[in-house]
């Protein structure tokens, strides 16, 4: 397997990865300078199979559909996603192949309602996980800030604490962890600017981990939330598709 990882400015990460012997590649969360993807599908000799969003973005211009649009594909997002333009519709459970990669979805909630995180086996190392890309749900050192996608923001904390409690930390503590935010993000309060972790570590030093009462978890994520992204609704509208 070959991976990307690539920081772009305001904390925002996007990701590229999948199987080189048989040329095949996954983008997420691009970012809207979409001829980065198209430079290193040529550089690596692979075909963007698949373009997906973990969720609804609303601190930056996605570039999946822009991308997709290049590459004559669908982008991807959960079934959910509250989009006006045609995209495939994924759910918990859905397996996407790319050679020899595999990328098992799972659904997030908290963060927006639409948000999900991607478990990634490499099947020449192994059928166990390998990493998993947490989007705006799990950050290093902290989780999402739950106000973006509810109207009560104590309903999408509570979400958080489910998804994070009830799927990610459910995978086993060697899973490497790949957030779509670092430090510089208005995401979150306390992310980390190291751009990985793992599920054990963030298990033992992540203080919202260490919360596993819902009631408090929730008070704690809720108070002191950071003022909203700039241009949040105009970018909104954007990556929905209405303007």
């Amino acid at each position: 397997m070959f991976f990307r990882q690539f920081i772009h400015e305001n904390g925002c990460v996007s990701y590229m990865f999948g199987c080189g012997s048989k040329g095949k590649a996954v983008v997420v969360d691009p970012n809207k300078d979409v001829d980065l993807y198209l430079k290193e599908a040529e550089k690596q000799k692979v075909e963007i199979v698949h373009i997906i969003d973990t969720h609804t973005h609303a601190d930056h211009v996605s570039g999946a559909r822009l991308l997709a649009e290049k590459i004559g594909i669908e982008p991807a997002y959960h079934k959910n996603a509250p989009l006006n333009f045609s995209f495939r519709k994924l759910d918990e459970g859905d397996i996407l192949e790319a050679g020899n990669t595999i990328v098992k979805v799972l659904h997030t909630p908290g963060h927006t309602p639409d948000s999900i995180s991607l478990v990634v086996i490499d099947k020449r190392r192994g059928d166990e996980s390998w990493f998993v890309l947490t989007g705006d749900t799990l950050f290093i050192g902290d989780v999402g800030r739950p106000d973006l996608g509810y109207e009560d923001p104590k309903e999408g904390a509570r979400q958080i604490f489910r998804s994070i409690h009830n799927k990610l930390l459910t995978l086993p503590d060697y899973v490497e962890i790949f957030p779509a935010h670092i430090a510089g993000s208005v995401c979150g309060k306390m992310m980390s600017g190291k751009p990985s972790s793992t599920i054990g570590f963030e298990k033992k030093f992540n203080l919202m981990l260490q919360i596993n009462d819902e009631e408090e978890f929730v008070r704690k994520l809720t108070e002191n939330i950071p003022p909203k992204p700039k241009n949040m609704d105009e970018i909104v509208r954007k990556n929905r598709g209405l303007q």
